[in-house]
């Protein structure tokens, strides 16, 4: 698991989606799937807006992630450090946006 700070308050379950910089312009997310990447930038947002959450490397509770998912009422944990590393496409998840954690979910 992996501890961050709560950029938007909420919960959600679902599988982890991984999506670097260099891939960004090819990538693709499902409704739901949990966005993990370093951090987000507006070319990040047709992703975030199908997001069930979404978690980041860097930032703090001024950041694009942050901000824009409070817009959307989305949860959201950033500064993770690692979360990229941790969690690998497909995992199952928990974010818990209100205690800025994120662990693996055994099926």
């Amino acid at each position: 698991s992996v501890i961050g700070k709560t950029g938007s308050r909420g919960k959600a379950v679902g599988p982890v989606r991984v999506v670097r910089a260099e891939e960004l312009d090819v990538a693709t997310i499902s409704e739901g799937d949990i966005l993990v990447c370093d951090m987000t930038t507006p070319d990040h947002l047709p992703l975030m807006l199908r997001a069930g959450a979404i978690v980041t490397d860097l930032g703090g509770i001024l950041t694009h992630a942050a901000i824009v998912c409070r817009e959307l009422g989305k949860p959201c944990v950033v500064g993770t450090k690692n979360a990229t590393e941790t969690f690998a496409d497909g995992d199952i998840v928990e974010v818990d946006a209100d205690a800025g954690t994120v662990r693996r979910v055994t099926e």
